[in-house]
């Protein structure tokens, strides 16, 4: 009875193509990841949380001040204004970027004269360099 099996030089003919694959493939793959959290970021500020701030603004009228912050978002302030058509949270949790920092909110905004500022502080975790992913034009 005759078995049939491969040969080592088969295997290392294998293991060298997949090697060859992944060395052309895994550069370009590199910063991806950067690259995504930056995506999701700058999603969450002009779609996610904007549209929660939204909703709450057509509720009572104006934003959340700075004070109340996205808190206002989870559960009804009771700090001035009070909002009186609080209509249940706008958002499941904390906001928090995809580099675990919170994001910063201020309202009046010091560049959204007529809203509100809304940005993450970025990979860096420094407020005010170019890393930050903002609401308004840099």
């Amino acid at each position: 009875m005759k078995r049939r099996a491969f040969t080592l030089i088969e295997l290392m003919i294998v293991v060298i193509i997949i090697a060859a694959l992944a060395a052309m493939i895994v550069p370009r793959l590199s910063g991806r990841a950067e690259q995504a959290k930056i995506a999701v970021a700058q999603s969450d500020i002009s779609a996610n949380i904007a549209t929660a701030l939204k909703l709450y603004q057509l509720d009572n009228g104006n934003f959340p001040t700075t004070e109340q912050g996205l808190a206002a978002l989870l559960e009804k302030p009771s700090s001035e204004p009070v909002p009186r058509g609080w209509n249940s949270p706008y958002l499941e949790k904390q906001p928090v970027d995809p580099w675990g920092n919170v994001y910063r909110y201020k309202c009046p905004g010091t560049n959204n004269k007529t809203g509100y500022d809304l940005y993450s502080i970025g990979k860096d975790g420094v407020e005010g360099t170019d890393d930050d992913i903002t609401n308004w034009g840099k």
